[in-house]
């Protein structure tokens, strides 16, 4: 079975795997929801830096979304933690959060977004950053 949906415009996209670190499983429940109805790419929900860290050990993400407030680490932790991992370095990032800390998110190129998310606005940065 081939690893590819077909794509609205006639053209084959590779399906990509978004991994998505929230702590609030009503969040991120709807987040993988609208990643998996709306494109073309799979979601996996993970709760916490320590569940990510283990995830990639499996998969290879292409894209992270990150709440900023976890427990044990916050996103920029992890953020840094995973870039530093052999294969993962160039993977993209959005950061959602109701306070985010935008000095550190500029300096390493993630995507700022702040609670409550507006829908259309995160699926766009998803199809840009995955594009």
């Amino acid at each position: 079975m081939s690893q590819s949906k077909e794509h609205p415009s006639g053209n084959d996209a590779t399906v990509k795997t978004v991994l998505v670190v929230e702590d609030d499983t009503g969040i991120g429940s709807f987040l993988v929801q609208a990643i998996t109805q709306e494109t073309l790419h799979h979601a996996m929900l993970v709760t916490d830096g320590l569940q990510a860290i283990k995830a990639v050990s499996n998969i290879k993400p292409s894209l992270l979304i990150l709440d900023y407030q976890l427990p044990h680490m916050n996103g920029i932790e992890i953020y840094d933690h995973l870039h530093a991992t052999k294969g993962l370095e160039d993977v993209p990032a959005i950061m959602i959060s109701a306070r985010l800390p935008r000095k550190e998110i500029a300096k390493r190129n993630i995507v700022a977004m702040s609670k409550p998310l507006e829908l259309d606005d995160f699926l766009q940065a998803i199809e840009k950053l995955l594009g």
